[in-house]
């Protein structure tokens, strides 16, 4: 998203990124990832994840994806190559809710939701063209 976040304020569109951790825990994300063009904002309770319909993957299940991607080859960078990012994911698989899948939503001026899409797991996140298709489609409604 970030490479191409210019096509998105093109649309006049901003991206605001949600994360079911701490504003700490997000600090140090940014810290060992960022600089990110966009906020991302702190939802430890998860409540807006909750409320939004997202869904929580069975730890057995994540993990038997996890390992048959590793196996497949089908997940590669499972683990960044920098130590301090590696170390940082270790540590949060261990103490985040890595098992909570996100998704994403557009919001018109009025705040109401145009278009969204719930991951059903880590791979099944939305194309961001078809985010952008959305985005032109609301666009050229008005």
């Amino acid at each position: 998203m970030r490479e191409r976040i210019d096509e998105v304020e093109l649309k006049e569109f901003q991206v605001v990124v949600i994360a079911p951790s701490s504003a700490s825990f997000i600090a140090q994300f940014l810290e060992h990832f960022g600089p990110f063009p966009f906020d991302i904002y702190g939802d430890p309770s998860r409540q807006l994840y909750k409320e939004q319909g997202t869904v929580t993957m069975q730890k057995w299940k994540l993990l038997s994806k996890a390992l048959w991607g590793a196996v497949t080859g089908k997940v590669k960078n499972f683990l960044p190559n920098d130590e301090n990012q590696k170390e940082f994911v270790k540590n949060s698989m261990k103490t985040q809710d890595v098992y909570i899948q996100g998704g994403t939503w557009l919001y018109d001026e009025n705040g109401q939701v145009i278009w969204h899409h719930i991951d059903s797991s880590p791979e099944d996140h939305a194309k961001l063209d078809t985010v952008l298709q959305y985005m032109e489609k609301h666009n050229s409604k008005e």
